[in-house]
């Protein structure tokens, strides 16, 4: 396995930081190398200068060093990171030091690396919205408290404490496993917790299941994995976000979503979960247009609206259009009796004339054909039928063997 851990960080600024952190790592068994993406003086002292840095820019060094503005600047520095950090051929884990410069650098590059090597950035922005910096990616930030700006009782304790955590992620690893199995990415949200629980009970013996949360990141990562090809089936039982981009919500997962299956032929069995409803944060945030809809408080900082029948057949336009550009087999499996937990008999979301306007809609632009099929099941998404006919179309399409 790699060893070397990668500090990263501006040495014109944290030098002493850097040093500091690259020496509890090797105090720690780790191999440590310390690079500096400065953009201003340069260091002599880092393992990585910043020229050597730069040269790995496609225009080389001179447009990163010799920019006349810092955020050309900071640019050029962070495309050419990302380019050297591919390069090196030892590196186990990254950790990076920076303020909103520094930060803007090193985390791009991180994102760059694939998914289950260490990332840690310790950064000034990690108190705030950190999706920017994130992405879909595994990357922990921590916030320093203080600012990167020399070493006190306080960074001290903190930046140890990044240390060992980064040490601890690069000589522990996960116990080894023979990946024999095929990956099903399957997205659930809380009301369709039941129907995937049941589903991952069934499947789990012949599948490796990967839940992801439909909340927008959860969506674009199950996309991302798919055409990383690091599935070999999309169980995309909950399609909620297609609600919240075209009506404003805040878990959407952006224009993107669905197009994994128009780009490669990776089989798709999905449904309705969760269309019943579009979600904001706290009723304070509800845009004012929406005043009058029904709502229900899932918890003091998340509303979900209820969709009416109007919205419900323009997301099966949308998502229909998305499916009918497949490459490869295609189950959309409609569940008469509700859509989520608050869309059954009795529970705030019940209407059964708006989810009859979805399936209509969804007959009418859903394109069949010998690869793709609409299937009406007459059973609510949670219920136990149901998840037996998605196991059943599952297994169909998706080789275990």
């Amino acid at each position: 396995m790699p060893s070397t851990a990668y500090v990263i960080g501006t040495f014109d600024t944290k030098a002493e930081e850097l040093r500091y952190v690259a020496g509890l790592l090797r105090d720690a068994d780790v191999r440590a190398v310390t690079v500096d993406v400065g953009t201003k003086t340069p260091a002599h002292d880092a393992d990585f200068s910043a020229e050597t840095v730069a040269a790995f820019h496609p225009q080389g060094a001179d447009a990163v060093l010799k920019a006349g503005d810092r955020g050309v600047a900071v640019t050029a520095m962070s495309a050419a990171l990302t380019k050297f950090i591919a390069s090196r051929n030892d590196l186990g884990g990254t950790i990076g030091l920076g303020g909103s410069g520094g930060t803007a650098i090193i985390a791009p590059a991180m994102r760059a690396l694939p998914i289950g090597v260490p990332k840690l950035m310790v950064s000034t922005l990690a108190a705030g919205d950190v999706g920017p910096y994130v992405g879909i990616h595994d990357i922990a930030m921590m916030f320093p408290v203080t600012d990167i700006a020399g070493l006190n009782r306080l960074s001290r304790t903190i930046l140890a404490n990044a240390a060992h955590a980064l040490a601890g992620m690069m000589l522990r690893h996960p116990p080894a496993v023979k990946d024999t199995k095929p990956a099903l990415g399957i997205s659930m949200f809380g009301v369709t917790t039941p129907c995937v629980q049941q589903l991952t009970a069934k499947l789990g013996k012949d599948y490796e299941c990967q839940v992801f949360h439909a909340n927008g990141p959860g969506g674009r990562a199950l996309e991302a994995l798919a055409l990383a090809g690091m599935l070999q089936g999309m169980v995309d039982l909950t399609t909620t976000e297609a609600a919240d981009h075209l009506l404003g919500g805040v878990c959407t997962a952006g224009s993107e979503r669905f197009d994994a299956v128009a780009k490669i032929d990776i089989p798709w069995v999905g449904s309705c979960g969760a269309l019943d409803m579009v979600n904001f944060w706290a009723s304070d945030t509800i845009p004012a247009k929406y005043k009058d809809r029904l709502f229900h408080v899932h918890n003091a900082n998340v509303t979900l609206m209820r969709t009416t029948a109007e919205e419900l057949e323009q997301i099966a336009v949308w998502i229909s259009a998305k499916l009918n550009a497949s490459k490869g087999p295609v189950r959309l499996l409609l569940p008469e009796k509700g859509v989520s937990a608050l869309d059954a008999v009795g529970q705030k979301f019940h209407d059964p004339s708006a989810n009859d306007a979805l399936f209509k809609a969804f007959e009418r632009h859903f394109a069949n054909s010998p690869t793709r099929q609409l299937i009406r099941v007459p059973h609510h998404i949670n219920d136990a039928p149901f998840v037996e006919v998605v196991e059943k179309h599952v297994r169909e399409i998706v080789p275990n063997s």
